[in-house]
């Protein structure tokens, strides 16, 4: 039965699908996914040589067709409108674009955006701008320098989206705005972070390159000194750095605050920051800081930003050395930052990653292209009116034939033909010729005329030389740079801070309070960090008995200091480097902290061993036994790191369980008892061991271990008073067969490590 026109589906009815054609991986991404990636890069994320991406362009000669160079302000709502005329997208996106160029939002060392209003500021996330309704923007006077030639044919003019107006490919910049305005685009594949330069060093390096195509980097490097910041700050110099980023185009420099030091208020006022960064995030990484007790000399900060410009405030402790806490707070946050460079341009519609002077090169040869275009755009019009003037100049020797010929004619059709036969010109000419009023036949303006001819030769004369000499429009090029850097250049905003200069050595520990305290470890994994003070007052009240877990006993005890450094050693092969001030001092009353969640360890880590190492000198050891019989002795050294790492893995060998660790001198080496599971016992001097410089080493054998007693179980430092005299079990060459305990006891025997201080 046939189903009826506009009836519903049953699940009797079927339906019936074409067969899907497959389609190769390869076709998809040729067809599908290429043309996106290439117009993300081409049509939207990376700047082109007059250093604009496109949303840039488009909003700028809008601006330049709304008479924006000259006139007043316009609301920003009625350029965000206009400007969708070129640009088909969301209002929100061409007023967030807009708002990086003002003047208002401080991210360029030039603006291009004359600006009215709250549009935020760049060292700032939280700071909004302002509705498009309210402030109000006109074109910056350095974007004269941007649209200079535009009307001479100085670059190519294409169709916009939907074929309604013309809009240019590039804008003719008469500087290298590709080095001055900073540029990030993140795009399908690559990405493009510039950073600006000064525009009067800039303006000095091209000029360089312009006389001299085979100038050095190196002299471009002392003409452009380094990048230079709208938000200012001190630029960590370094010259083989700095020369990479020219070369290659690819390297990171370092940017850190600029502070001044109020000493009548005992606060530190910071001035400039650097500008990948902003000031939430360096407030934030302070609060982090004084909430852990990492740093103590800040009392208060806050931001102090007002109409005088940014100023973040430190509010410190009586006694604090400005100088060395600032030091401090550059490693540990983001009041020194680095920016990554990555000179990613596009040159005729190609990605290509660029060193600053190849920029540089391609922009001489971007502008000599434009103004070659102007020049040739000048000598056109120029001849066409020479060619006017030519035929006037005929017309004038007798007036009053031309007169006579007009008067003659029988129609207005007739006139150009008859002064053209007359005068023997073309029809352009007559059409001029016949146009003239009558009043201009004078005497004054036939010498104006000949005049005009005369400059008008001269003027094409140059415009020719100048055309047919490479070196003559070069020069040109020159001068207009030379001029652009008096009218528009300005000192550095970032200084420049050699890396020689730095201190480096103020370490963290220098404003630690320090006391004695005690230490204690129990075999569970507790620790605790107990003030003498407290111990006194235990000792007073009769409770100097230290509180321990059901089933837990002390391993270590010792006295130390609160500015000193630990070295925890675990029984999975790890060692962690903590500071006792990170520790909360405890009494003996208290269980203490738990090292595995305090120190994040593994599940079921637990610690062994600890000692305070403050240095690491040479002649000193970590002596390690295995349960294998096995030993080495591993200088500390082996454990000295760069940084503020605190865990170390493979701090010694894992092959095989640990048994007993020490601490040693070279030269006060001391004795070991190694008792194996048949009650066998070797002694002997700790110097007999190896010193293997790799910590992962396994060691050499020490004890023979036969199969009945196939492990040692303990490895004593003191033994002496409990298993007689050492006498009968000393050895003087290793490895050694263990000789059986005379007298045992079960104290000896529930014996754990201890440590040989």
């Amino acid at each position: 039965m046939a189903k009826k026109k506009g009836s519903p589906i049953t699940e009797h009815s079927q339906i019936v699908h074409a067969p899907a054609t497959p389609q190769p991986i390869t076709e998809t991404i040729e067809k599908n996914y290429m043309p996106y990636v290439m117009s993300v890069i081409i049509s939207r994320a990376i700047p082109e040589i007059d250093g604009l991406k496109p949303s840039h362009r488009k909003l700028l000669y809008t601006m330049y067709k709304m008479g924006l160079l000259t006139g007043e302000r316009k609301k920003s709502s009625n350029v965000v409108g206009r400007t969708m005329q070129l640009h088909p997208h969301g209002d929100a996106a061409i007023y967030e674009t807009m708002v990086r160029l003002t003047r208002g939002h401080a991210a360029l060392l030039h603006p291009l955006v004359d600006s009215k209003g709250s549009f935020g500021k760049q060292y700032s996330s939280d700071m909004k701008y302002a509705a498009a309704r309210y402030t109000e923007v006109k074109l910056d006077s350095i974007c004269n320098e941007l649209f200079s030639g535009i009307d001479r044919d100085a670059v190519d003019m294409i169709d916009n989206f939907d074929g309604t107006m013309k809009e240019p490919v590039l804008l003719p910049t008469t500087f290298p705005n590709v080095l001055v305005t900073p540029n990030t685009g993140i795009a399908v594949g690559m990405a493009s972070n510039i950073c600006s330069f000064n525009l009067a060093e800039v303006c000095d390096g091209a000029i360089a390159l312009l006389r001299n195509p085979k100038t050095s980097v190196e002299k471009i490097l002392d003409l452009i000194k380094a990048p230079d910041f709208s938000g200012g700050g001190l630029l960590i110099y370094d010259r083989d750095q700095m020369r990479k980023i020219y070369e290659t185009g690819q390297g990171s420099f370092r940017i850190r605050s600029r502070y001044k030091y109020d000493k009548e208020e005992n606060c530190i006022d910071i001035l400039q920051i650097p500008y990948s960064t902003s000031i939430e995030a360096i407030l934030d990484s302070i609060a982090a800081l004084v909430k852990e007790g990492k740093i103590k000399e800040i009392t208060d900060f806050r931001d102090e930003i007002d109409l005088n410009g940014f100023k973040l405030t430190l509010d410190l402790r009586r006694g604090t050395d400005p100088d060395k806490l600032m030091s401090r707070l550059f490693k540990l946050t983001p009041l020194e930052d680095s920016f990554k460079c990555n000179f990613n341009v596009l040159i005729n519609s190609t990605p290509r990653q660029l060193g600053v002077v190849d920029i540089l090169k391609e922009w001489i040869l971007f502008r000599t292209g434009c103004v070659r275009r102007e020049l040739n755009f000048d000598l056109r019009k120029k001849k066409d009116r020479h060619h006017l003037l030519m035929a006037l100049g005929k017309v004038l020797l007798d007036v009053d034939k031309a007169v006579r010929i007009i008067r003659r004619a029988e129609s207005d059709e007739q006139v150009i033909p008859d002064l053209m036969n007359g005068f023997g010109i073309d029809q352009v000419q007559a059409e001029y010729i016949a146009n003239i009023k009558l009043r201009n036949l004078n005497k004054k303006y036939m010498l104006n005329c000949v005049q005009e001819i005369e400059e008008l030769e001269k003027a094409i004369a140059e415009i020719e030389s100048i055309l047919a000499d490479e070196l003559k429009l070069r020069a040109k090029i020159a001068n207009e740079l030379s001029e652009i850097k008096k009218k528009y250049g300005k000192p550095r905003m970032t200084q420049l801070l050699f890396a020689s200069d730095i201190e480096e050595d103020v370490e963290e520990e220098e404003t630690v309070e320090n006391y004695p305290v005690r230490l204690v470890l129990t075999k569970e994994g507790y620790f605790k960090k107990i003030t003498f003070q407290s111990l006194q007052g235990s000792a007073r009240l009769g409770r100097d008995e230290q509180k321990l877990k059901e089933g837990d006993s002390i391993n270590q005890t010792f006295d130390a200091e609160n500015k000193d450094n630990l070295l925890i050693f675990t029984d999975q092969a790890q060692v962690y480097r903590v500071a006792l001030d990170d520790f909360e001092s405890t009494k003996a009353s208290a269980m203490g902290d738990f090292l595995n969640a305090k120190l994040n360890m593994e599940k079921d880590e637990r610690p062994i061993y600890m000692k305070v190492q403050n240095t690491y000198p040479e002649g000193e050891n970590m002596v390690f036994i295995f349960a294998n019989g096995k030993g080495v002795r591993v200088p500390i050294t082996a454990y000295e790191t760069k940084g503020n790492r605190k865990k170390l893995t493979g701090a010694y060998s894992s092959n095989s369980p640990i048994v007993g660790i020490f601490y040693e001198v070279e030269k006060n080496p001391f004795e070991l008892m190694l008792i194996s599971s048949a009650d066998r016992a070797i002694v002997f001097k700790t110097s007999l061991i190896p010193v293997m410089t790799t910590r992962s080493s396994g060691g050499v054998a020490l004890m023979n271990l036969s199969k009945r007693e196939n492990a040692v179980v303990h490895a004593l430092s003191d033994f002496v008073g409990t298993y007689g005299e050492p006498k009968g079990y000393r050895k003087y060459k290793l490895p050694a067969t263990g000789v059986l305990l005379g007298d045992k006891s079960v104290e000896a025997m529930q014996l754990s490590m201890d440590d040989k201080i």
